[in-house]
């Protein structure tokens, strides 16, 4: 069965995302924007109504290019361990040099926070379950924090290149078009990453995914899951829409 991801720019939209039949979301803000990171409190608010919902969250502290600052990558790493302890399931990062490639330092020191967070809460399980008088006690279930790269990908001057250095950083998924304005234009991209990943990381399409060709570019593909904002202009404002994630839904498994 194939996964559905859901980019949800506000409070609302996580509401629309979960009625509609998401199992996964992508929190960010500011959609117009491109996505912004999401206030700590959506997060919370996110996790605490919706217990079963795989929340992802987006850290990318302002607009344009991917080439980032010393002084954001501090903002970064800060809204990294916000988001975690917030209690975000997935974090959405990337990072660019000016050149375009993987910027390595910065997403060195991201995956590691990340990394720290498992470490953490590794050692404070096994520190409440040897306190606890039955050796089996447990907080709750265990938590993995996946890590996706996201589109900053499409402006890498040599995607399969970045493809290998992020798989070595130990990310989960890379959130990508293909390189092209849209994921059905970039199939054949996203086709051969796939490919080339050999099960080693997972290919998210996502980028002008709707109910008409969500099916087609996962069948050109061969990927799994799919990312769409499901979103319709309300208001002035791009919110999703619970009967477009249906009918993706509907038409990816039928």
């Amino acid at each position: 069965m194939a996964l559905l991801e859901v980019c949800c720019g506000n409070p609302e939209s996580v509401d629309a995302a979960v009625l509609g039949g998401a199992r996964r979301i992508e929190l960010c803000a500011d959609l117009e924007a491109d996505g912004l990171t999401p206030p700590t409190a959506w997060i919370r608010d996110a996790k605490l109504r919706y217990p079963a919902l795989t929340v992802h969250v987006l850290i990318r502290p302002r607009a344009g290019d991917f080439v980032y600052s010393q002084a954001e990558a501090e903002v970064m790493a800060g809204q990294v361990e916000e988001a975690l302890e917030a209690g975000a399931d997935g974090i959405v990062i990337g990072a660019l040099t000016p050149e375009g490639d993987v910027d390595l330092p910065l997403m060195e020191r991201l995956v590691s926070l990340v990394e720290s967070y498992h470490l953490a809460d590794e050692l404070l399980r096994s520190d409440l379950c040897h306190a606890a008088n039955d050796s089996h006690f447990f907080p709750g279930p265990d938590r993995r924090v996946s890590i996706t790269f996201h589109r900053a990908f499409d402006r890498c001057r040599r995607p399969f290149e970045a493809l290998e250095q992020i798989i070595g950083l130990g990310c989960d998924r890379i959130l990508t078009s293909g390189q092209e304005a849209t994921a059905e234009a970039g199939a054949a991209t996203l086709r051969e990453l796939r490919r080339r990943a050999r099960g080693r990381i997972g290919i998210l399409p996502g980028g002008g995914v709707t109910p008409g060709n969500a099916a087609r570019i996962l069948a050109a593909t061969g990927c799994t899951e799919i990312h769409a904002s499901a979103s319709v202009i309300r208001d002035g404002n791009k919110v999703t829409d619970a009967g477009r994630v249906a009918e993706i839904l509907r038409a990816i498994n039928g």
